[in-house]
């Protein structure tokens, strides 16, 4: 795949959602602005640990600059939109805070998979940059833990029988 780079400035919505039945859902994380709806896969512990790491960025935030916040735009609906046609898969994600426009960034970076006979160094991983507001993001860490929550009761079974002998 060729490198790109998507800056959406600020979305108009971002969220986590699963396709396919529990047990075997692929989640994905999706954002848009105006008509570019940009998806991407990434696995169910790093929407967990993107739910944690905006929790806390989020609780920080409203501690040091409690002035500034909530502005109530961008909540709703927190499904997938069609069409969902993820655009990578995600390796890795940051988050980053502009101050001067209480504007949060969620960077996520592609995965790539090097075969033995290429550089490394030379393939370029594909990048999103979404901005958000601190609403948004509230929402969407709440989200994300809801939906990793919502799989199987015991996800250790991983869609097998587990016996247990005392």
């Amino acid at each position: 795949m060729a490198n790109i780079e998507i800056e959406l400035d600020p979305v108009d919505f971002i969220t986590v959602g699963t396709i396919g039945p529990k047990g075997q859902r692929v989640f994905h994380l999706q954002a848009g602005k105006d008509d570019q709806i940009v998806s991407m896969v990434i696995e169910k512990e790093q929407a967990w640990a993107l739910s944690e790491a905006i929790k806390e960025l989020i609780d920080d935030l409203d501690e040091r600059h409690p002035e500034l916040g909530t502005s109530g735009r961008g909540l709703g609906n927190m499904e997938l939109r069609d069409p969902v046609e993820p655009v990578f898969r995600v390796a890795q994600m940051g988050l980053g805070y502009d101050e001067d426009r209480d504007m949060v960034v969620l960077v996520a970076q592609e995965l790539i998979i090097v075969d033995e006979d290429e550089d490394p160094d030379a393939v370029e991983p594909s990048i999103v940059r979404m901005w958000c507001n601190r609403d948004q993001m509230r929402a969407l860490s709440e989200h994300a833990m809801d939906t990793v929550q919502s799989g199987r009761p015991d996800p250790k079974q991983n869609g097998r029988l587990v016996y247990y002998w005392t």
